[in-house]
């Protein structure tokens, strides 16, 4: 899938994200991050990259073994006019020699730039045991 010239939300930025992921595009992965050099990826029990070099470096050892399959789901978004943070638990599905199913939390950031809504943060974790339930919002007291 083409990257449009304009992401005008960052719901499109994160579902060309995780489209991109699925095919093992490293250039389309690469084309949705920031023109920042302060990019910060953090895969699950990997250290923080920085950078466009260190985050593509990354993603091509991930690729190596072909495309990612991930469903975002239980989103949790706050965004103002400039940046959205997205909270997700993503479902992932991986056969590599035998059939892989985890759940990782995530954070991805986004900033509106010129060319659209970039990406400038990801970082995701194993998510100890089962998938926490989806909790509706109202429902927590702070």
């Amino acid at each position: 899938m083409p990257l449009p010239t304009m992401l005008e939300t960052p719901e499109q930025a994160e579902a060309a994200f995780y489209e991109a992921i699925s095919r093992a595009d490293v250039e389309a992965v690469m084309a949705l991050w920031a023109d920042e050099e302060d990019i910060v990826c953090i895969h699950p029990g990997a250290p923080r990259l920085v950078g466009h070099a260190s985050i593509r470096a990354a993603w091509e050892s991930i690729f190596e073994q072909g495309g990612v399959q991930i469903r975002p789901v239980q989103v949790h978004v706050t965004q103002n006019t400039m940046t959205a943070v997205h909270n997700i638990i993503e479902e992932v599905h991986r056969t590599v020699s035998r059939q892989q199913d985890i759940h990782i939390l995530a954070t991805n950031v986004y900033m509106k730039t010129s060319a659209g809504w970039r990406l400038v943060t990801h970082h995701a974790s194993v998510v100890p045991g089962e998938a926490p339930a989806d909790i509706p919002v109202s429902a927590l007291l702070h």
